[in-house]
């Protein structure tokens, strides 16, 4: 019996018959649910290492530890990495993860673990993890066309997706079964796997450097900041990432001040937010079709407004319903970004570009959380929420008016092509 019409007609069909892909993706699935599984097993661990005196501190480090210095090898590695494939990058940032997260079980079994040692280790497992982002997403614009590559963006965000739903759920439960260091080998083991994967899945010619070159520690800052859309799409990203900073923070004192201090209740805004996103990841690979720009912009103006009934004190219901809408709004901004940057970007200067925008990325989202402390203090959680909200509309708003205006001037000058590709170009050179 043959695949039915309806699955060979789907976006993702060619990206999971691609001869490489389909071999690399069962990797990219695991490595995820690993990552899903870390997320609460880090936090976990972190809480028992601590000292009691100072413990909110410490348990702050080791979560920033497993992201934040991804941004400081973006620049460390650059000349070294400059120039390398897509599964280069991608393969050594599983293999640097797999080793640091595996040393953590190794030292706890000598008796040596301490939080100290802990945050060490989680920040060396992160280094190259901009890299390793860049090399993900430039692995998909080297194998697939440009039609095919947003379906490739959004499956893997899928694999994200997914992984924030079921990760957590399984690793609280190892961890009630044998702890949270069991939980962090496991995942050690998820990327060991992925690393794998790329030394069997991918051909040698395929995982050669594109270009050997030693390229500036800031070549990929350097090309957004003299690209007006490269530059405009990395400032739309930091402020919408930023913005979603405080939300973080303020829905849980928000639940526990106003809607009950349930931890059921903050979880199933949790969780509907993860249904949406998962229903809105799969949503992402039918939009190619979708000029990215306006898409992009939309899903900005979109989220905040969907932020807008829980910063105005709506009923748990009505606001439950209106975060998981958020979720299912704000899914495909990755895919749909990351593919406006793969066609923007080619050859052994777009790895570079990929991983200074992720850089700027895993920033955004921490500096946003460091304000909403003052933030909430002063005005309160549901009018930060509110704050945060209005000000994410406001700012698409913005940045929609930028682009008309400059798509206007535009066309004073010159013909408008009506061939679609150079309408989607127009668009793109019109954004700051």
């Amino acid at each position: 019996m043959g695949t039915p019409a309806f699955v060979r007609s789907s976006p993702y069909w060619p990206v999971v018959r691609h001869r490489i892909l389909r071999r690399l993706l069962p990797g990219f699935a695991l490595s995820y649910l690993g990552e899903g599984m870390a997320l609460l097993a880090v936090s976990w661990l972190a809480i028992q290492l601590a000292p009691r005196a100072n413990a909110g501190v410490w348990v702050a480090a080791a979560v920033a530890a497993y992201t934040l210095p991804g941004a400081l090898g973006t620049v460390l590695f650059a000349r070294m990495l400059s120039g390398r494939s897509g599964a280069q990058l991608a393969a050594w940032d599983a293999v640097v993860r797999a080793v640091m997260l595996g040393a953590i079980p190794v030292v706890h079994l000598a008796g040596a673990l301490d939080i100290k040692w802990f945050t060490l280790l989680l920040g060396c497992s992160a280094l190259l993890r901009s890299w390793g982002s860049a090399g993900r997403f430039t692995l998909i614009a080297e194998l697939l066309p440009v039609e095919h590559r947003l379906a490739g963006n959004a499956l893997i965000g899928l694999f994200s997706e997914a992984s924030t739903l079921i990760g957590p759920a399984l690793a609280a439960l190892l961890i009630a079964a044998a702890g949270p260091v069991l939980v962090i080998g496991v995942a050690a083991g998820t990327y060991a796997v992925l690393a794998v994967s790329y030394l069997v899945a991918v051909p040698r010619t395929a995982r050669a450097p594109i270009e050997q070159r030693q390229g500036s520690s800031l070549a990929g800052f350097a090309a957004i900041w003299r690209d007006r859309p490269l530059l405009g799409l990395s400032a739309l990203t930091f402020g919408f990432f930023f913005l979603y900073g405080p939300v973080q923070v303020a829905l849980p004192i928000h639940v526990a001040e106003s809607l009950g201090n349930s931890a059921g209740t903050l979880a199933a805004f949790w969780t509907a937010f993860g249904a949406g996103a998962l229903i809105g990841g799969f949503v992402a690979g039918y939009l190619r079709r979708w000029r990215l720009w306006p898409t992009i912009i939309a899903i900005v103006v979109g989220w905040g407004a969907a932020l807008l009934p829980l910063g105005l004190g709506a009923p748990t219901a009505v606001a439950l319903v209106a975060i998981a809408i958020g979720g299912l709004i704000w899914a495909p901004y990755p895919a749909a970004t990351m593919a406006l940057l793969q066609r923007s970007t080619d050859g052994a200067g777009r790895a570079p570009v990929l991983a200074a925008y992720a850089a700027i990325a895993t920033l955004s989202v921490p500096l946003g959380t460091i304000t909403a402390g003052p933030l909430i203090t002063g005005i309160g959680a549901e009018f930060t929420i509110l704050a945060a909200a209005v000000l994410t509309v406001a700012f698409g708003v913005i940045a929609a008016a930028i682009a008309i205006w400059r798509a206007v001037k535009g066309a004073t000058v010159g013909p408008v092509s009506s061939d679609d590709s150079q309408d989607e170009q127009t668009l793109i050179k019109a954004h700051p």
